[in-house]
C-alpha cells in the first residue's frame, strides 16, 4: 500500500518581530483537503512532528470566516478529529523514508516558527529529495527547505522552481510589517531558488523534478492531486 508522510510543525505560535507570540500552528484545510485526497486514493498516512509534539491546528483554520461558514467550519472540525493519524505523530529524527513513498509538508505559520532551522527536518527534506521520491509542500511549508542550507551556504534544492506563500499573500494577511522576514524572500535570497507566484490566494503549483510545491491553502488540494498521479 502506498503511504505518505506528513511532516507538521509543532509550534502553536509564530513570533513576530517585536516578541509578540502570533498564535499559529497549522492551517487545517493544508493539511485536511490533502489528508482525504490521499484517503480516497485507498494511502496508508502517518505523521511526524518536531519530537514528536501532537500538532496544533491554528484555530483561525476551524473558524467559520475561513470555512465558508459555520457549516463549513463544523466539518472541518470533524474531519480534524476523524484524522487520527495526524494526533499521534512519531518523532521527525525517527523516520525512516524507506518505509513512505511521499513526504507531504502542510502550511500555516507554525512552519514559520519551528521548521526553516530544524536540522532533522532539514537531513529528511535532503535525504527524501535525493531518494527521488516525492517531496510535496504546501503554503509556508516551504519554509522548512531552509533548514537544508548547509554551512556552505548551498542546498540541494537550490535552483529548483518551486512556489510557496507569497509577499502579496502574507501582506494580505495582515501581518507581513510585523514580521521577522517573508517567506518569498528568503526562498529567493538565501535558498536561491526559481519562485513563481501566481494572483493571491489562486491556486498554483510548481512541479520540478520530485519537488512538488503549492502556493497557498488553495493549492493543497490540487497540490495532493499531483501528487496522487505522481504515484499512480
Amino acid at each position: 500500500m502506498t503511504k505518505i508522510l506528513f511532516v507538521i510543525t509543532a509550534s502553536d505560535h509564530w513570533t513576530l518581530a517585536d516578541g509578540t507570540p502570533q498564535p499559529a500552528g497549522f492551517w487545517a484545510e493544508e493539511a485536511i483537503g490533502p489528508y482525504q485526497v490521499f484517503k480516497e486514493a485507498g494511502y496508508e498516512i502517518a505523521a511526524a512532528t518536531p519530537g514528536g509534539v501532537p500538532p496544533t491546528a491554528d484555530a483561525l483554520s476551524l473558524t467559520a470566516e475561513f470555512n465558508g461558514g459555520e457549516e463549513g467550519a463544523e466539518r472541518m472540525r470533524t474531519a480534524l478529529r476523524e484524522a487520527t493519524e495526524l494526533a499521534q505523530p512519531l518523532r521527525i529524527e525517527d523516520v525512516t523514508i524507506d518505509d513512505y513513498d511521499a513526504v507531504f509538508y502542510p502550511g500555516g505559520w507554525g512552519p514559520m516558527e519551528d521548521l526553516p532551522d530544524n536540522a532533522e527536518s532539514g537531513k529528511l527534506l535532503t535525504d527524501w529529495l535525493a531518494s527521488g521520491k516525492v517531496v510535496s509542500l504546501v503554503c509556508h511549508g516551504p519554509a522548512a527547505l531552509l533548514a537544508t542550507i548547509g554551512p556552505d551556504g548551498t542546498s540541494p534544492f537550490s535552483g529548483y522552481r518551486l512556489t510557496g506563500l507569497s509577499n502579496a499573500e502574507e501582506k494580505l494577511n495582515g501581518l507581513a510589517d510585523r514580521a521577522k522576514w517573508l517567506l518569498q524572500d528568503r526562498l529567493v535570497s538565501d535558498l536561491k531558488v526559481d519562485y513563481r507566484e501566481a494572483e493571491p490566494f489562486t491556486p498554483h503549483v510548481e512541479v520540478d523534478r520530485n519537488l512538488y510545491t503549492g502556493q497557498n491553502p488553495y493549492s493543497a488540494v490540487p497540490l495532493a492531486q499531483e501528487v496522487v498521479k505522481a504515484l499512480s
